[in-house]
């Protein structure tokens, strides 16, 4: 499989309506009045300008002439290969209708994200899961056999692309004990679950994931409300992502408009004070391993 060498179409097009609001700020004009300067409905520069649509190099070179850059202008030409980039269909377009658009979405900025930490209270994230362990998780979970190998499918073409990537990104997990003592698969196979640990013993060795671990013994924490995970970029014209999954559903929140994601900033960071120093996960995992027999 091919990996993608830029931050791919979701982020592309974040990037470029972040800059295209920046511009017509800067101008000191509303919505309103660029959209009747240029004979358009308001509701076409909000969707553009919402990330709903993309714009095609016409419309995005008049919305420049607009803010005024005259043609041959470097701006104009970074912005139009911006936008042919948005435009441009990511791998998990073909998903469409089997899966919820905002978990395609969550997909869609994971692939640019440069720092990816995530909590899981209950089971392995996604991004380390064996195989045989993500299909015996699904299957509790998607009775549809069919639907079932579509999302263990994605999970583990995600999996390829992220950890592959020439430039991978910083991945750091915060696990509670719990994710690890259960034994996921064991009615099946009772060696899926250690082999899952064992393979979580190898991930740890690369120099860009970090994985630390709440033992029992620090008891209730804020972390039992749910799993969550919080995307960062290298541009700074970006917010962070954050994303929940529970059993209602996804829930994707793009930068900080409610203060959620600074909440779960300092959340994620309070967790990771209870958790035992990342040096020694891995024997903390191989004794659990050990006692699985």
């Amino acid at each position: 499989m091919t990996m993608p060498s830029g931050p791919g179409p979701v982020v592309q097009r974040a990037i470029l309506t972040s800059e295209l609001q920046r511009l017509r700020l800067d101008c000191g004009a509303t919505q309103d009045q660029v959209a009747a300067a240029l004979d358009w409905s308001p509701s076409k520069l909000i969707r553009i300008e919402g990330g709903a649509v993309g714009v095609s190099t016409t419309d995005l070179r008049a919305l420049l002439r607009q803010y005024g850059m005259q043609d041959g202008d470097p701006q104009i030409m970074r912005l139009t290969e911006i936008a042919r980039d948005a435009r441009q269909r990511g791998w998990w377009a073909v998903y469409k209708k089997d899966l919820a658009q905002p978990y395609l979405d969550f997909i869609g900025y994971e692939a640019g994200a440069a720092m990816i930490r995530s909590f899981q209270p209950l089971m392995i994230p996604g991004l380390l899961q064996t195989e045989e362990y993500a299909n015996s998780v699904t299957v509790e979970f998607v009775p549809d056999h069919n639907q079932r190998d579509i999302v263990v499918e994605v999970r583990m073409q995600r999996q390829d692309l992220i950890l592959g990537r020439d430039n991978p990104p910083q991945l750091h997990f915060v696990l509670d004990e719990a994710a690890l003592r259960r034994r996921v698969g064991g009615q099946v196979d009772p060696v899926i679950m250690p082999r899952q640990l064992r393979s979580i013993i190898d991930l740890i060795s690369r120099p860009n994931i970090t994985i630390e671990i709440i033992p029992f013994s620090q008891g209730a924490h804020f972390g039992l409300m749910g799993e969550f995970t919080l995307l960062d970029f290298d541009d700074a014209r970006l917010g962070d992502v954050l994303f929940l999954e529970n059993a209602g559903g996804w829930d994707l929140t793009v930068a900080d408009r409610d203060t959620r994601t600074t909440d779960y900033r300092i959340a994620f960071e309070n967790l990771r004070q209870l958790a035992i120093p990342a040096e020694e996960t891995g024997a903390f995992i191989e004794e659990i391993v050990e006692s699985m027999g």
